[in-house]
């Protein structure tokens, strides 16, 4: 069986992860279930099932855990989906959600046992310092096995991706839309809810690269920790896999 460096395992898996995390959250079933729980639109759902593992806490809180998105547009959001349900139960909602996702597309995925148990083996050795949001969902109960919960912990390990890219950009000196504009552009600072003229921050690139450094850093060497070299190649086997069914 082939080797994997901790290095070569997030520039194989993390992009995967990160596209079939969205996959599911962004899908029209996840938008039909939104709506069947009275949140009428999907970001409402979104806002307040994501966020809801950090608590009943102020807006600020969100915008400061999700990072990137305009503040007064996370605001509108969450308090809109927390006057449906309170954050709690609008995090059990929305894991409910990822859940029925798995079960309804993920179907017949053979790897799914395997895959979790190295997923979570990855996600129990992540540290959590300075990462609320990914420490509320790995907190969350997990679904009890199957491919709920191999997308239940595809969503941690997304989360955890994020929340420490969130650190390095900060670190790099990047404001939140400083961050998105030298990552993917205006079109999704856009959909980031920034509206106002944006700035040209093409002279920051080289802070997004070292950004992007910092984090494949830090996310590796928990995969070092984690798994064995052979463990990360299959890994890297498991997550392909779901990515060519999922994407």
């Amino acid at each position: 069986m082939p080797e994997l460096t901790g290095e070569q395992t997030v520039q194989a898996a993390d992009r995967v992860l990160h596209d079939v995390g969205t996959a599911w959250m962004i899908h029209d079933d996840t938008r039909r279930r939104a709506e069947e729980h009275g949140y009428g639109k999907l970001q409402p759902f979104y806002f307040a099932g994501r966020g809801g593992v950090l608590g009943d806490v102020d807006a600020a809180v969100v915008v400061a855990a999700f990072g990137w998105w305009n503040p007064s547009y996370v605001r509108l959001m969450w308090e809109r989906g927390l006057a449906v349900a309170g954050a709690r139960e609008s995090a059990h909602r929305y894991a409910q959600a990822c859940a029925a996702w798995a079960e309804d597309h993920l179907a017949g995925f053979g790897h799914a046992d395997r895959l979790s148990e190295l997923a979570e083996r990855v996600v129990d050795a992540a540290e959590e310092s300075a990462l609320p949001l990914f420490a509320g969902w790995r907190a969350e109960p997990r679904a009890e096995g199957g491919v709920a919960r191999m997308l239940q912990l595809v969503h941690v390990l997304r989360e955890w991706r994020g929340a420490v890219h969130l650190v390095a950009t900060t670190a790099a000196g990047l404001g939140p839309l400083e961050a998105i504009l030298t990552n993917e552009g205006p079109q999704q600072a856009r959909f980031f809810g920034w509206r106002d003229e944006l700035p040209d921050c093409s002279h920051l690139g080289d802070r997004h690269v070292r950004a992007q450094e910092t984090t494949d850093r830090l996310v590796a060497a928990a995969y070092e920790r984690a798994l064995t070299p052979a463990e990360r190649a299959e890994f890297v086997d498991l997550v392909g896999a779901l990515g060519e069914k999922v994407l």
